[in-house]
C-alpha cells in the first residue's frame, strides 16, 4: 500500500528555494515548493511504507545541503 505524507521542511536562512528544488528531482517527491510560515518548504512525497518513507527522509531529504529539520504528517484518508 502506498503511503503518502507531507513533509515540513525547516532549511538554513536563504536556502528555501534551493531545497524545494532539490527535493522536487527526488524520486517519489510528487511536489516541492517553498513557502512563507512556519515552515520553510512542503513536499508530498510517496512510498511503499512508513518504514521506506522514514528512510527516504533521512537518506535523502535530511542530505540536502540547507535542511536543518523536518516534520512528517502521514496522510490518514
Amino acid at each position: 500500500m502506498t503511503v503518502r505524507a507531507y513533509v515540513f521542511i525547516e532549511t538554513v536562512p536563504g536556502k528555501p528555494a534551493q531545497v524545494a528544488d532539490a527535493a522536487a528531482k527526488l524520486p517519489g517527491v510528487k511536489m516541492a515548493h517553498a513557502v512563507t510560515g512556519s515552515y520553510d518548504v512542503i513536499a508530498f512525497i510517496e512510498a511503499e511504507s512508513v518504514t521506506a518513507l522514514g528512510e527516504f527522509i533521512s537518506t535523502h531529504i535530511h542530505r540536502l545541503p540547507g535542511v536543518l529539520k523536518t516534520t512528517t504528517n502521514v496522510v490518514v484518508g
